[in-house]
């Protein structure tokens, strides 16, 4: 099997570093995708020299999977985000025309201050895009689609209606976790040293950044808690709107917090921390790949969605019972006490205690589906080629 790269051409707009969506200013995720798109014709030549059995692509390339079927090969679409995302778009995408026509499960749903205009989530942008975007993306997709899970427990409900709405099969990929095992840092040091479920991680990700008002209602609300806590915070890597968190914070917030909390401004081993006996509760801004390892890991979630995907997320979390979400008012603003409220629910008393025994049994399933999933995945995918090659000769 050969291995090939596809680069995107360089400019000064668009640096190196700035690749990929990690740390990216917020202002060039368009260029982004734009060049990203540009790279197409690239793809081609790529493919037509190599002459898969197989494609697999994400919605960001539907023009991928086009150029797959009009040489009879199959493509199998690959999503990295949660089924209750895309169930909840299917369905209003099908039943735009009758608004009485509720998304059937009432637990899931967005705020006024949450729904996104096509422009915000960039779906202008990508080539070969056809009428509805996400749904179309899908019917390209031959016979399956993968998607990774955080268990049947939490997302079974939201595959198989979304299986129903895009008569398309999904099949869990599991939870693609990769296990850090080790302990070779002074985060790890100092969170050794702290009792059991007695300390909230704190991570937003490194593409969602707050304000700097809500940063320090974060803050006031963990100085209110008596938590310990270890806060990763890394700023933008650029732009005009760069938030140094630290000088942000409310004046003399680490002096007063050092015995028991610390601020990370660098690269984290979530996995390694969520592992640790120390950490009783996750404060996620609700990415999926955040929701899959706190799942995998056992431990229970302070949710603050930011935007995209990540409400849903959040809902599906409070839903499945093994977090709470911060309260906001009508513009989507939080305050610190809003902020202790669901810290304590998560991490003291009874309510913490109920909240870790729902996620450990949740951790427990979805373990238990791990093999399954990933020899599911290789007989369906093994299918395909099969089913190409005996077509081809």
């Amino acid at each position: 099997m050969e291995a090939v790269e596809l680069h995107l051409q360089p400019s000064l707009e668009l640096p190196p570093h700035y690749h990929t969506t990690k740390n990216i200013p917020h202002a060039l995720l368009p260029t982004l995708i734009h060049a990203f798109q540009l790279s197409a014709p690239k793809f081609s030549d790529i493919f037509n020299r190599l002459k898969p059995n197989l494609l697999i692509y994400d919605v960001f390339q539907p023009w991928a999977a086009k150029l797959a079927s009009s040489q009879g090969i199959p493509a199998v679409l690959f999503s990295v985000v949660g089924s209750v995302n895309f169930s909840f778009a299917h369905h209003y995408h099908m039943h735009q025309s009758c608004r009485d026509t509720l998304y059937p499960y009432p637990a899931i749903f967005l705020h006024d201050y949450e729904i996104s205009s096509p422009e915000e989530t960039y779906e202008t942008l990508i080539e070969d895009a056809d009428e509805g975007y996400l749904h179309g993306v899908f019917k390209l997709s031959c016979d399956i689609v993968l998607i990774k899970s955080c268990g049947m427990g939490v997302d079974g409900k939201y595959i198989d209606h979304l299986s129903t709405l895009c008569q398309r099969r999904i099949v869990s990929v599991g939870s693609l976790i990769h296990h850090e095992t080790s302990t070779d840092s002074w985060i790890m040091n100092w969170l050794s040293k702290k009792i059991k479920s007695s300390t909230l991680y704190i991570s937003f990700g490194s593409e969602n950044y707050f304000s700097k008002e809500q940063i320090q209602e974060i803050a006031k609300g963990l100085e209110l808690s008596k938590v310990n806590f270890i806060w990763v915070a890394r700023s933008p890597a650029g732009g005009d709107d760069i938030i140094n968190v630290e000088e942000a914070l409310p004046e003399g917030f680490l002096d007063r917090a050092k015995e028991r909390g610390v601020l990370v401004q660098e690269w984290a081993p979530q996995a390694a921390i969520l592992a640790s006996r120390a950490v009783g509760g996750f404060m996620s801004h609700c990415g999926w790949n955040s929701i899959v390892e706190t799942v995998y890991f056992g431990v229970p979630v302070v949710a603050m969605p930011l935007k995209l995907d990540q409400p849903l997320h959040s809902r599906l979390v409070v839903e499945a019972g093994f977090g709470v979400e911060v309260v906001r008012d009508e513009k989507g603003k939080f305050d610190g006490e809003g902020v202790v409220r669901a810290i304590d629910e998560v991490m003291l008393g009874e309510s913490g205690e109920r909240l870790r025994r729902r996620v450990r049994e949740l951790r427990e399933k979805l373990k238990a589906e791990e093999e399954e999933a990933v020899c599911g995945v290789v007989e369906e995918l093994s299918r395909l080629c099969t089913k190409k090659s005996s077509t081809s000769s």
